[in-house]
This record gives structure tokens, sequence and C-alpha cells, in this order.
């Protein structure tokens, strides 16, 4: 080995029954950089990393950290190799402290007593050298998501790790968070710590990374220097074929006349007097800041939370679903933002999770027809090109996109006339947006249904949105016409600027 690689992953194979999840992948990680890992939902990515924190063990491969090989990883000898990994979904404990979440498992003690007044003073000096300011004795829960990342890699240096790999890290974040944890990074890497960084935000990866390796079907692409490549480039590599636009064409199919939704000074779970209308054959987007009201707007709509007043009114007759079951047998949908909690059921098959909601009307005597179960989810499979070697699969062992395409393929057989989209590329790569972008274009231009778009992306709402209707605290803003669409006028609607001279 060089010795300028702290971390080499050597051919690096993984199968699971009937598919191969890494094919022949090799690795390089030097000392004190930034390797940027990139790839469709789907490329192998958290496989790999996952064969160096030891969760996952490959089937063939090598993984040589500071010159010392082994064939496999456990999570021991990944935290005694100085290897820690920031996962999405932090492995924290939300009921302690923070001080006592940086020394989870390896307390300071004070004979057999827990030292916490020690613990807290080592966490003050942990969080100092990151330049951030936490009480570390303020829970968990009561930290916002920006502080509790910051804790879980407090915990990785505290931990003397010397390889840090952070998996899609900004996701959950606002923008000053993100703009924080990119100074925390940037001064790890001057501390000469190595880290693998996982995003599928390309911007990101000009600002931090110095090299680029690009992942596809699970096999190893192409290394380059960051400063020597371009968008256009890594895209090309990432999905195996150019994406000329952001954002596929679609003609303009709205009617006009035929209003699906309609909401009539609707008040309800922190929205104050909402009145808009959804029509057939359109993408209403609804845009604003975190906190404006939006999700919260769509449960209402759902049945997921109530309406104080105002009316709701569905293919022109009043309702007031009282749950998500009654909206749903309305022909109301949606597509949740966080796909793991309230979106697809990832414990059972993709099979059944497309039948989910039509289980009842297609049964007799609460027998289930499997004929007409199979077929279904056989169309849907089909139509929504889900990738999978079988539709027993269970849809947790799917990757991001797919996961969207089975919740997708479930709301189409359930015949919805309304689907509303929270975040619905939130957390999938450019090539699966491509490919959900198209699918919304359909439902509309194909289908005739009606589609309102929660998106906290400027670009999406725009490019994809008939109209945009943006909400600020709760409150209505501004409603905008294709024509006068404009980051700066959406963002003046959003922090309830006055707009005239925008």
């Amino acid at each position: 080995m060089s010795e300028e690689y702290v971390l080499q992953l050597q051919h690096i194979r993984k199968e699971y029954p009937g598919v191969v999840a890494l094919k022949d992948v090799t690795l390089e990680l030097k000392k004190g950089e930034i390797l940027a890992l990139i790839g469709e939902n789907g490329a192998g990515k958290s496989t790999l990393i996952k064969c160096c924190s030891g969760a996952v063990i490959p089937t063939a491969g090598k993984i040589v950290v500071n010159g010392k090989e082994f064939t496999s990883m456990t999570p021991q000898l990944a935290a005694e190799n100085g290897i820690a990994i920031i996962y999405q979904e932090f492995n924290n404990v939300k009921e302690l402290s923070a001080a006592e979440n940086l020394f989870l498992g390896r307390p300071i003690r004070k004979g057999i007593v827990v030292d916490k007044a020690a613990m807290e003073k080592e966490a003050v000096k942990a969080f100092e050298r990151l330049h951030i300011k936490i009480d570390p004795k303020t829970l968990m829960k009561n930290l916002t998501v920006g502080y509790q990342q910051m804790v879980e890699i407090a915990k990785a240096i505290q931990q003397n790790a010397q390889i840090l790999i952070m998996d899609e890290p900004s996701a959950p974040l606002t923008s000053a968070e993100v703009e924080s944890m990119f100074e925390v990074v940037e001064q790890l890497r001057d501390e000469g710590i190595s880290i693998i960084y996982i995003s599928h935000r390309l911007e990101e990866l000009y600002r931090l990374s110095d090299r680029i390796l690009v992942m596809r079907d699970g096999e190893y692409v192409k290394t380059l220097i960051t400063e020597e490549s371009n968008t256009q480039e890594l895209i090309r590599l990432m999905v195996g074929r150019e994406l000329t636009e952001s954002y596929p064409p679609r003609g303009n199919c709205v009617k006009e006349d035929d209003v699906v939704l309609e909401l009539k000074d609707v008040t309800g779970n922190g929205d104050k007097n909402i009145s808009l209308k959804v029509r057939r054959g359109e993408i209403l987007g609804l845009g604003g800041l975190v906190g404006a009201g939006r999700t919260e707007l769509a449960q209402l709509i759902f049945g997921a939370a109530k309406k104080e007043s105002g009316q709701v009114i569905f293919k022109g007759k009043e309702i007031n679903p009282k749950s998500p079951r009654e909206a749903i047998d309305l022909g109301i949908a949606l597509v949740p933002e966080d796909r793991k909690r309230h979106g697809a059921m990832l414990g059972i098959s993709i099979k059944n999770n497309i039948n989910m909601p039509i289980y009842e009307r297609n049964s007799t005597l609460s027998v289930i027809d499997s004929k007409k179960e199979k077929e279904i989810a056989e169309k849907y499979q089909k139509n929504m090109a889900i990738k999978t070697p079988s539709l027993n699969q269970l849809v947790k062992n799917l990757s991001g996109g797919n996961q969207q395409k089975v919740i997708l393929g479930r709301w189409l057989a359930a015949d919805s006339e309304l689907i509303i989209f929270d975040e619905p590329t939130r957390g999938i790569d450019v090539g699966a947006k491509y490919e959900i972008y198209k699918l919304m274009n359909d439902l509309v231009e194909k289908e005739g249904k009606a589609i309102l778009m929660i998106s906290s992306e400027m670009e999406e709402l725009m490019g994809m949105s008939d109209r945009i209707i943006v909400l600020a605290e709760g409150d209505m803003t501004g409603e905008l016409s294709k024509d006068e669409f404009s980051q700066e006028r959406i963002m003046a609607f959003a922090s309830a600027a006055n707009v005239e001279e925008v």
C-alpha cells in the first residue's frame, strides 16, 4: 500500500440473494482530504460505507486501514482503527443530555459512579474545538437537528476518529446549519482528518471536496479531481446518459374550468384563511420557508389534521375527511416528505405496498384475490419502472428513488384524482429526480390528475409548477402565474416582504 492512503477498499464485492449490490469496487482515501462519493440511488454507496463500519460483511475483497489488511470489519474494529460514520439517522438518545450522548457507552466514572460534571466539562472542550456553542446539559430532543449532528461529529472526534464518513449530512439541515457544518468539515480536513462525503447536492461537492468518486449500478466508474470536473460530466457518469434538461417538457394540459380541489377560507393546523384552487391537469406549486405551514395544509386536506373553519370542496362537493382513510376513499393521496416514517411500509413487500389502499375493494369476505393482487403490482412496477429482482422484495431494501416510485404506484393503483407531493425528490439523485418529474408530468398530461406539490427547492418549484402559491407563517402571501416566476418574487412572498418593487 502507498503511504499516502489511510483507507483502501480493494475489489469489494457484496452479494445478496438474487442481487449483486457491489461489483469489484475500489476506493482510495488520502490523509487530510475530502473524497466525495456520488451515484444514483441504488448505486451501492450505502452498502460500500457499511462495509467500512462493519455493518455489512463483503463477499470478497480487502479493506486496508493505515497499512493493516482486513477481509471484513466489525463495528469495534472500525472504531479501534479510527473509522466513524455519521449516518442520516442519528444514533443518539433523545432523552439524554448532549454530554451524555457524547460519552454514550463509555461514560467517565468516579469509582463506580458516573461523573456527570467531568463529562460536561469534557463536552464543553469538544464543542469548543468545533467552534460551536452547545450547553452540555441540554437534552438532545431540545437541540436543533443541526446541533444534534454536531454532537455526532464531536462524538466521533472524541473517539479519536481519523477517518470520518458522512452520509448525506446536509439533508435534514437548514441553509444556516449547512454553512456551519461546512465550516466544521473544512476545519477537520485542515487538522488532517480524512473524510468521505456522500451527497446528492453537486454544488456541495464543488464547495468541499478534493476528489469525486462516481459509482453506478454497484460498480466503480471513475475518480475525478474536483476542480478539473464539471456538473454535466458528473451527471453523465452517474446516470450513464446525458440529461440535457433538468425538467422534462410538458404541454399545457390544465383544464381551467375543471376544479378538482378548492379551499375557501380554510383555517386549522396552524394555517389561516387559505383560499386556493387546483385544476385537472395542473401542478400547483406550494412554496415557502420551513415552518410556513405547507405540510400542515397538506395534512389538513388529507384528513390527518382538523379543520377549524372554512370549506374544502373536492370535485364540486364539500368534504370534511376525519381521517386519511376517508381522504383516500374520496380519491385524495399524499406522498409524504419522510418516506421512511410516513410513506412506504418498509418492512413489507413491494406487492403488499402497492395493493395496500385497495385490499378492501379487491377482497371477497376478507379473502384477498391473490391473482388480482399480483396483476396490479406487476402493472405498476412496470409503469413506474421500479428496479427490483422480485415483487416480494422488502421496500426497505430499495433505493430512495425506488421507494418513492412504490408510494406513487400505490396511489395510482388506488385511482387517486388529487395527489399531494410533499418534497417529492428530497434525498433522491439527479437521474431518479428526472424520472419522478416525468411520472408527475404523465399523471397530469395522460391521466388527467391534479397535483399539489410542496417543494423547498426553488428551481424545482419553478421548473415543475403551472402556478405557485406561497405561504408564510400560516398565511397565504402570494400567487404567481408561470410568466411571473422568479426566485426573488417567491422569496419576497415567503418572507412576507412587500413585493411591489420586486
